[in-house]
């Protein structure tokens, strides 16, 4: 046998290579694992979304229940905001006139409680001289409904409705249990009532004595990558509340005087505690107007009858048309920068979750909050060098003076 005719054994074994044009192809792997490339993108994007919006609802959902169980002590500190961003102008303007601080703060508190105290008498004794003759006039319109029930188109008679009166006292007294847990609990909150007052009043105190070391102790807490913008968003967002507070003061005081001089004008008793009730109630908004109008109108129609009620409804609007066209428009729409459908649906939000408190502090939240995003949306802080790099409190207070001088 000749050494050509011998087997190689260096070539390859052509059996064991695969055959045909998909040679080069791998073998598909039955058991390889889905990735995120597998999935439609928009199902990526969407569950991203979702998860995180739904971490963002925990932690608001946690937050509302803490505030809820602590409302106690998170209204009177909201409402002392309000009243910090209402008269911190006034300590200013006493320590531009060299009033020391302490002192600049005890006048301005002082005045603000002997102001509120002077209007609630005022109020109580305009109540006490005009409820005498509201009653007499309120009797005589009883007197006119029974007459009209028994002669108009229900055709009640008198014994039919000493039948209802009696069902009526019935109840009251079957259900006494209930009214007295009901006056109870009346008596429970205005207790709760005072004593947020005086917490309010206490905080206030330390809001506007030592407002900039409380914001500038909070803002030293967070990592320090994060404080320029919590701060630049903070301050923008006081500046937002302080607006809102001082319009929304000129908006109710314009409501106040013009309802209360249409009352007095027309001779609705009671005109000027009417007044004082518009200016209070139009801290909440839509609302409030609503409740003081309709309240107005019903004094006018006990006191004076339908066409002097209609009078004042015609005022009523006429003032809130003012209000909603002219000042809301020009003064509110630009201090807080929140479109009307915004505020009604803040408003009734708040008043659902929490009820009164919450259509009170819903616009100004809103506004805080609006001017807040806006400012870290901007990332204004990267510009700003006071802002990115505030400076220590001394244990004097030097920042805070330093700041309020500035």
């Amino acid at each position: 046998m000749d050494a050509s005719d011998a087997p190689r054994t260096d070539a390859p074994d052509r059996s064991a290579l695969p055959a045909g044009p998909q040679a080069s192809a791998p073998r598909p792997s039955s058991d390889r694992r889905v990735t995120d490339a597998d999935l439609p993108f928009a199902l990526r994007i969407a569950a991203a979304w979702s998860w995180r919006l739904a971490i963002i609802m925990a932690v608001l959902s946690a937050v509302l229940w803490g505030l809820a169980h602590l409302s106690f002590l998170v209204i009177p500190v909201l409402v002392a905001a309000l009243l910090a961003g209402l008269l911190s102008p006034v300590v200013a303007w006493l320590r531009r006139a060299r009033v020391p601080r302490g002192l600049a703060v005890a006048i301005t508190e002082l005045g603000f409680i002997g102001l509120v105290a002077g209007l609630l008498t005022l109020v109580g004794r305009q109540l006490t001289a005009g409820l005498a003759q509201l009653w007499d006039q309120a009797l005589a319109g009883l007197s006119e409904v029974q007459k009209w029930l028994a002669e108009g188109p229900l055709q009640i008679t008198a014994s039919q409705l000493h039948t209802y009166i009696d069902n009526a006292q019935n109840m009251l007294q079957n259900n006494q249990s209930g009214l007295l847990s009901g006056a109870i609990s009346v008596g429970s909150s205005a207790g709760h009532i005072i004593t947020g007052a005086l917490i309010a009043l206490f905080v206030l105190i330390f809001f506007l004595l030592e407002g900039e070391r409380i914001w500038r102790f909070l803002v030293g807490l967070l990592p320090r990558a994060a404080r320029a913008a919590t701060d630049g968003a903070g301050r923008a967002g006081w500046v937002s509340l302080v607006s809102y507070v001082r319009v929304q003061v000129l908006v109710a005081a314009v409501d106040a005087v013009g309802i209360g001089v249409g009352a007095a004008i027309l001779g609705v008793p009671l005109a000027l505690p009417l007044g004082i009730l518009v200016f209070v109630s139009s801290f909440v908004p839509v609302v409030g107007a609503l409740v003081s109008g309709a309240v107005a109108v019903l004094l006018a129609l006990v006191a004076n009858g339908l066409v002097n009620a209609v009078i004042m409804l015609a005022v009523v609007i006429l003032v809130q048309q003012l209000e909603s066209h002219v000042l809301q428009p020009l003064v509110m729409g630009r201090a807080v920068a929140l479109h009307p459908v915004a505020v009604v649906l803040s408003v009734a939000a708040g008043s659902y979750l929490v009820g009164i408190p919450g259509a009170l502090f819903a616009v100004p939240t809103l506004a805080v909050a609006n001017s807040a995003v806006r400012f870290i949306s901007s990332r204004s802080w990267e510009t700003d060098r006071v802002l990115a790099r505030p400076e220590p409190v001394s244990e004097g207070g030097g920042a805070a003076e330093s700041s309020e001088t500035s």
